[in-house]
């Protein structure tokens, strides 16, 4: 049988992407706060709910075997007290609360690469190394990975938090500029797909978390972890999606440190 998945976020441009991505191959309960954003539920069963109400949450996740958790309030410049604290705060603990006692076997929480903005172009985060958030929505993102850890070994609920980088989908076809960080941070539809498949299959993990960028030459975060807990194999690199060579070496390095490389205009 089909694992049952609850999918939060679901009318978003990651929600949307990874349903058709795995189409047929899950039992998903759609969720969104605007139901009119799922155009295409394939089926599925959608429900409009605000995932702040701890009540809510509970019937949501009552037989559910998998929750992705993709649902946030995306902007960088969102208000605490007018968004964040009810759609990246409340809703986080309540999914967990209700994932936890409703006898779920794992959460797949969204993260953001938000949450280590604050390094220099030239450091590469790996997983364990200190956050540097520079924005509320990405402290917000960090309450999110701390909640993943509390419930994965103190409650002993498996918690996967995926840190999703420049996401392929989050700008139209023509509009990227590929500068060092974008380049650096991509990730690019089919391989986010991959990796958030992989969470929702493996096997014997309590904590994780996960970084979600392409194979990309240079890469913003880490992945060595990622692909050795979950068994991530992107196939992507944004260099060559994006025509931008390496064949000056050192000068084109310092253009990408500097966040100054372009690529071509075709």
């Amino acid at each position: 049988m089909a694992r049952k998945v609850l999918l939060t976020g679901a009318g978003g441009r990651i929600g949307t992407m990874f349903r058709a991505a795995v189409a047929g191959q899950y039992d998903f309960v759609l969720v969104d706060k605007d139901r009119r954003k799922i155009t295409d539920p394939a089926g599925a069963k959608v429900v409009e709910a605000d995932l702040a109400d701890l009540a809510v949450c509970h019937k949501l996740c009552a037989g559910i075997d998998t929750v992705v958790h993709l649902a946030a309030d995306p902007s960088t410049t969102a208000d605490f007290y007018a968004s964040l604290l009810d759609n990246n705060i409340k809703a986080v603990y309540n999914i967990f609360r209700a994932a936890k006692d409703q006898g779920c076997r794992r959460v797949v929480y969204a993260s953001s690469i938000q949450v280590i903005e604050g390094y220099p172009l030239d450091v590469q985060a790996k997983v364990d190394a200190p956050i540097k958030p520079m924005n509320m929505y990405a402290v917000a993102k960090a309450f999110g990975e701390a909640t993943a850890h509390y419930f994965a070994y103190a409650e002993g609920l498996s918690s996967i938090a995926v840190r999703v980088g420049a996401y392929e989908g989050n700008r139209a076809p023509g509009t990227w500029v590929a500068d060092g960080r974008t380049l650096s941070a991509f990730v690019s539809k089919r391989d986010l797909a991959q990796l958030l498949q992989r969470c929702i299959e493996v096997e014997g993990v309590q904590f994780g978390i996960v970084q979600a960028v392409s194979d990309n030459r240079f890469k913003r975060m880490d992945i060595t972890e990622t692909r050795e807990l979950v068994g991530y194999a992107p196939q992507d690199d944004a260099f060559e999606l994006f025509k931008v060579g390496i064949e000056n070496g050192p000068r084109w390095l310092e253009e990408y440190r500097r966040g100054e490389r372009q690529a071509p205009a075709d």
